[in-house]
């Protein structure tokens, strides 16, 4: 009986070691981006979850040819987190190509493979794909800017695609650009049918504060263009604490975030009941102190309330977050709450709330 016992409990023991593990996840796996054109690199990028529990670190990525580029996220993903993986391909040769990348990590497989196809022609005369909003008589590629998950001193760079459509001549300009970011045009002047460049580079040196950064540019139409919300382009960007030079040591010493729920769904709520609360367990499970240091919302009827912002090993407190379902600003694209800890594993949380 006694060996049944222990028989039994190594059995549990590997089915306990086999489920723990990350879990690669992309929310695609193959990207089509059609006809782009000969010596003007695009970019691919991948967003990875992981499904699993424990954290995914993408060790490396390998393209598949000399003619790209990959930028991925380093720090560990956590479970439920994601992270990127950024691809920029400057097409050297003319036709159809199917490339792949290489993604080493630490899941089970250890490699994961990603693609992307298209065909490389001199000229692009249909611009509805590969520039796909239109600002006035002008496309571009992008309608939205994100600096995901940077680190002070870091320099990351967004490139926006640019087509002129007008018959006169055009000088791309983004206005109202903020102190932390760098703007480089080529070329200055796009004639008619022309194509262009806007290469903007994030200072984290000048960002102000840990956590997340939102702004917005406009997109110049014409020579003495106006700010509206028809050439508005958002931009956020994310600056995390910097653990890089943490020993192994320190590391299995560290703090670890826990939370109750990450997902909050309110929509069950009755209609007529317009304010609503719900509450959040947050646990330090590791083993030195635990210090929240930055919680933001970004709509104005969010509200936070938390009773600790530093939790000694194994305390728990609780987050509450009511939402007023009357003050909901829909232009928000959706409600969330960003939490910014010392935990080297998850130094971002993002609580997100569905509310209708």
């Amino acid at each position: 009986m006694k060996r049944t016992l222990i028989c039994m409990y190594a059995l549990a023991a590997m089915t306990l070691t086999a489920v723990a593990q990350p879990r690669f996840s992309s929310n695609i796996e193959t990207c089509n981006l059609g006809q782009i054109e000969w010596k003007r690199p695009v970019t691919v990028q991948y967003v990875i979850t992981n499904t699993g529990d424990k954290p995914l670190i993408l060790n490396n990525v390998e393209p598949s040819c000399a003619c790209s580029v990959a930028q991925w996220t380093e720090t560990p993903i956590a479970p439920g987190e994601k992270g990127t993986v950024t691809v920029e391909f400057d097409a050297e040769a003319l036709g159809h190509f199917d490339k792949s990348v290489t993604i080493y990590n630490n899941a089970q497989p250890n490699l994961a493979y990603l693609y992307f196809t298209g065909e490389v022609i001199k000229e692009v005369k249909d611009f509805t794909k590969p520039y796909p909003y239109l600002i006035g008589q002008i496309r571009i590629d992008k309608n939205e800017l994100d600096f995901p998950d940077t680190h002070r001193g870091e320099k990351p760079v967004i490139r926006i695609g640019v087509v002129n459509l007008s018959g006169r001549s055009y000088e791309p300009v983004l206005m109202h650009l903020p102190s932390y970011l760098d703007m480089k045009v080529e070329p200055n002047v796009l004639q008619e049918g022309e194509k262009g460049l806007i290469t903007l580079t994030l200072n984290t040196e000048k960002l102000n504060d840990l956590g997340l950064t939102q702004a917005s540019v406009y997109l110049s139409r014409f020579t003495g263009d106006k700010v509206s919300d028809e050439n508005e382009i958002p931009l956020s960007a994310i600056l995390l604490p910097d653990f890089s030079e943490l020993s192994d040591a320190g590391k299995a010493n560290a703090p670890v975030v826990r939370l109750s729920e990450t997902d909050i769904d309110l929509s069950v709520i009755p209609a007529n009941k317009n304010r609503i609360q719900h509450d959040i367990q947050l646990t330090n499970a590791g083993r030195s102190p635990l210090h929240i240091s930055k919680l933001q919302v970004f709509n104005p009827a969010v509200g936070v309330n938390l009773k600790k912002s530093v939790l000694r090993p194994g305390e728990t407190t609780r987050l509450r977050v009511t939402v007023d379902k009357k003050s909901i600003v829909r232009k928000k694209r959706h409600l969330r709450i960003l939490m910014i800890t010392n935990d080297p594993v998850q130094p971002k949380v993002e609580i997100n709330i569905k509310a209708e």
